[in-house]
């Protein structure tokens, strides 16, 4: 299976090759960097240490770059999944996606594309993760009526959207769970005074430091006992490793948009 890295100059990107590099039964079909990159026309071989595929030139994504491609990995910007989605569509090209901190037109966009196209979309790739979304939700089916629900994430300081699309995704799975709505719900920033805590609310903390990969813990805190829920990334590969499972899944599947709990086959995991 040959796969394209786009963005394959930013972090996600490197920790990709060296996943496809070190994965038996996955090559590199095509590496990819946006159209002002200093990288164009130099080798892969050069943005990381590769065993393989070290010659494949650096390109701009184009319909002929996916020739021979079995599916692409896009871990970059928001501004650039429309053009991205176009490409892969018209190629028909399945894809994995990670890009967060997407706009309400940004997320209509990659539904529109997921009528034709087979996507994996997910804010966060580590099987830990994904079972940590479903573990809160057993929490919050128990506490919910009675805990006060906060969730903290921490990165390095080079992240731009916050809350992390991790924490997004877990204060999601407990909303959904619990009947609540994050748009009503949510608390985003905390300062002078707010009054008490609204009991229904789901609050958000960012921390931004140094070079943390990820960290997130849903904490449910009840009168007398807490219940903190956490997981902690020590490497990117982790999320590299994610990816690329989810590439072997989505090879034959038909048009549509799916999560990591498809890949992973949770549906009646965890049931409750």
């Amino acid at each position: 299976m040959k796969v394209a890295i786009l963005g394959a100059n930013g972090r996600m990107g490197r920790a990709l090759l060296e996943a496809v590099d070190s994965t038996q039964g996955i090559s590199l079909g095509a590496t990819c960097v946006r159209e002002t990159s200093a990288y164009l026309g130099q080798r892969a071989g050069q943005l990381v240490h590769l065993d393989h595929d070290a010659d494949t030139e650096i390109t701009t994504l184009t319909k002929d770059t996916l020739l021979g491609c079995s599916v692409v990995i896009d871990f970059t910007l928001p501004e650039t999944l429309e053009h991205h989605l176009a490409i892969c569509a018209e190629a028909k090209t399945p894809m994995i996606i990670g890009t967060t901190g997407l706009s309400s037109t940004q997320r209509d966009c990659l539904d529109s594309y997921a009528q034709r196209l087979p996507i994996v979309f997910a804010a966060n790739y580590s099987v830990g993760v994904t079972l940590m979304a479903r573990l809160c939700q057993v929490a919050a089916s128990r506490l919910a009526d009675s805990a006060d629900i906060e969730i903290i994430e921490a990165h390095h300081r080079h992240k731009r959207d916050a809350p992390s699309g991790t924490a997004m995704l877990i204060g999601e799975a407990i909303a959904q769970q619990t009947n609540r709505n994050l748009e009503t719900d949510g608390v985003y920033a905390r300062h002078g005074d707010m009054g008490e805590r609204e009991q229904r609310s789901i609050g958000f903390s960012t921390i931004r430091g140094g070079d943390i990969i990820g960290e997130h813990t849903a904490l449910f805190a009840d009168v007398g006992e807490r219940l903190e829920i956490t997981h902690k990334a020590s490497s990117r590969q982790t999320f590299a490793l994610g990816a690329l499972r989810a590439a072997r899944w989505i090879i034959d599947k038909p048009a549509g948009l799916y999560s990591m709990e498809n890949v992973l086959d949770l549906k009646d995991i965890l049931s409750f």
